[in-house]
């Protein structure tokens, strides 16, 4: 069990151990390589906020920052009582770029940024049918560190349509390379990811990733997917309606016992201190209406 779990365990009925995390996303640049506010005050303000853990990024700290200030910053982290959930050690993964499955080539640099973190999940990126290949041989180098790799429900990726990324895990046969469940991608794709959906994703389900997004044709967002073209939306924060249903979402997680991360994933560029823990003390609020949670 990792150092801090207690903090959050057995607080939620019906969810035994599902609790709020907070990505660094939050407060990321645009460029997704670095972050608006420092790190160190990043803890304090999902702290402040009321979460109860933090999914680091490379903006963050990862593969290039360097083995000291990796371990500068999980010393603080710990000491703030709060789990790392995931890491995703390498800048390409997040920008799903054409060198996003390049860390599968050579896993042993994100290995070490999860061990620095004390954290057993990594993500992962993987665009083409010859990564399969690459992401077996990467789990396997992870297992004999007891680590995870999981890849987020994604455009422009594997994993966009539920039946594919299905196949894709049967194909890397590997127990520890799963999903991370983002209910905003599969509407993106024009997939359910409802409770039929969790029903056929539960056994491979890692982590959970949350944004909301409402689809327009004219929307000012857009996104680029392997399976309908290129997609307009627009972002809405958790809590309004004409996106995602997450009644559906909780609903859906309630029906297959997820236990573990509820992580708000949502892009939103801030850049002070202030407006952060008011974002996270927002979140937590929505967290608990959504749980019962105290």
């Amino acid at each position: 069990m990792k150092a801090g779990w207690s903090v959050f365990q057995c607080r939620i009925t019906g969810f035994a151990f599902m609790y709020l995390s907070v990505s660094v996303r939050i407060v990321e640049a645009s460029c997704k390589t670095k972050l608006n506010v420092p790190a160190e005050e990043f803890i304090g303000i999902v702290k402040q906020g009321g979460a109860s853990a933090i999914c680091m990024r490379a903006s963050g700290a990862g593969v290039e920052a360097g083995p000291e200030r990796r371990q500068t910053l999980a010393s603080k982290i710990a000491s703030a009582n709060l789990p790392v959930t995931m890491v995703t050690a390498d800048y390409n993964v997040p920008l799903n770029n054409a060198k996003g499955p390049d860390s599968l080539r050579d896993i042993r640099p994100s290995l070490d940024v999860a061990e620095a973190f004390d954290c057993e999940l990594i993500r992962v990126c993987m665009k083409k049918e010859i990564d399969i290949t690459f992401a077996r041989q990467a789990a396997d180098l992870a297992a004999q560190r007891g680590i995870r790799l999981a890849h987020q429900c994604h455009t422009s990726s594997l994993f966009e349509e539920v039946d594919q990324m299905l196949e894709v895990l049967k194909e890397i046969n590997r127990d520890n390379f799963g999903i991370i469940y983002e209910p905003a991608n599969l509407l993106l794709n024009g997939q359910d990811y409802g409770i039929e959906t969790l029903q056929r994703l539960a056994p491979h389900i890692m982590n959970v990733y949350v944004q909301n997004h409402r689809l327009d044709p004219e929307g000012p967002e857009v996104l680029d997917t392997y399976c309908r073209g290129p997609v307009r939306f627009h972002h809405l924060y958790l809590w309004e309606t004409g996106g995602v249903d997450f009644t559906q979402v909780f609903q859906g997680l309630r029906a297959i016992g997820y236990e573990g991360s509820f992580t708000i994933h949502q892009a939103q560029g801030i850049e002070t201190t202030q407006a952060a823990t008011e974002y996270v003390k927002s979140c937590c609020r929505f967290f608990r209406q959504q749980t019962g949670a105290y």
